[in-house]
């Protein structure tokens, strides 16, 4: 009867690998309104700290704490392209929280509607869901207040809509990279 024991190298690549794959998955959680590029840093460093081995690299902390620059960038990133829009156009507060809502609710409720469609057809409804949710909070936020106008409450909302997916697709960007890093580093 023989034993497999598989190298120290096996063991770290397929733990490397699964990494990678939890990271994309973070990154998919963007399109949610969920913190995924956090999610990223949280896999990254747990990685870095349990992960050690002399026969292997490993994560570097520098590149955890380059991660956690680059989740503070995309968070950046997203909240002023949200709200510079709707700010620009006299948005008040109450709108662009209702809006945040809005694009939470919407971002779940259209990748359920996607889901007929494999993979793209949930991404593409989740960040149009999300857009529209923001339009839609942002234009009850701004009725509730009832200080505007239709036309201005009307140009907040696309302001915010706008806003939503710029941020969004920052957001997005700076999430590929991230697992870009985090795959180059626990690879190379």
């Amino acid at each position: 009867m023989s034993y497999f024991s598989p190298s120290p190298e096996v063991i770290y690549y397929t733990w490397a690998v699964l990494l990678i794959l939890a990271s994309i998955g973070a990154w998919f959680l963007t399109l949610f309104t969920m913190p995924g590029n956090w999610l990223i840093v949280a896999l990254a460093a747990a990685f870095a700290w349990f992960y050690h081995s002399p026969a292997v690299h490993g994560l570097s902390w520098w590149v955890v704490l380059g991660l956690v620059v680059l989740a503070g960038l995309g968070e950046f990133v997203e909240f002023v392209a949200g709200a510079a829009g709707a700010a620009k156009e006299g948005g008040s507060r109450r709108g662009m929280i209702l809006a945040i809502a809005g694009a939470a609710i919407g971002s779940i409720a259209g990748a359920i509607v996607g889901v007929p469609i494999p993979i793209v057809g949930s991404i593409v409804a989740a960040l149009g869901g999300g857009a529209a949710g923001a339009f839609c909070g942002a234009y009850l936020g701004e009725s509730w207040k009832g200080v505007k106008n239709h036309s201005e409450t009307l140009a907040v909302s696309k302001a915010a809509l706008i806003g939503r997916i710029l941020g969004t697709v920052g957001k997005l960007i700076v999430g590929a990279a991230m697992v870009a890093v985090v795959s180059i580093d626990a690879l190379f």
